[in-house]
């Protein structure tokens, strides 16, 4: 994570400033055949992580506002471990517009077992969005 503003020496008002959160995807956040878990998962965590940016650029949890785009690039599987990540990428008086992408790290592996899993060689991006979210004064 990347401290933004001017007191810590970063961009003005949060540009810049990036925060990633990893969770691992349950069986049971499987709603559809072939293990396939439904991209809403994805926008919660989307949430998640642009909460986090709010409050580390404001003190405060903010307010999600809307989506400018929205890319489901690659399916999201129960067993799989997931990054979410958020960029602040221009900030208004008010308002910051993050970038947002998803990938996945982990996947379950179940040829090698019920349980076995391996950590992919290169991330798999599975969904990317951008977003507004508005802070108080």
């Amino acid at each position: 994570m990347t401290p933004g503003g001017p007191a810590a020496g970063g961009p003005a008002a949060g540009e810049g400033l990036t925060v990633t959160q990893r969770r691992y995807v349950s069986a049971a956040d499987a709603h559809y055949g072939g293990n396939l878990v439904d991209g809403a998962y994805v926008l919660a965590l989307f949430g998640d992580v642009a909460t986090e940016a709010c409050i580390r650029m404001a003190g405060d949890e903010g307010l999600f506002a809307s989506y400018s785009d929205v890319q489901f690039t690659a399916p999201v599987l129960g067993g799989d471990v997931i990054e979410a990540t958020a960029t602040v990428v221009r900030a208004g008086r008010r308002s910051r517009e993050l970038a947002f992408e998803a990938r996945v790290v982990c996947r379950a592996d179940p040829q090698r077992g019920p349980s076995a899993s391996r950590v992919l060689d290169e991330p798999l991006t599975v969904v990317t969005a951008r977003g507004t979210v508005v802070l108080p004064c």
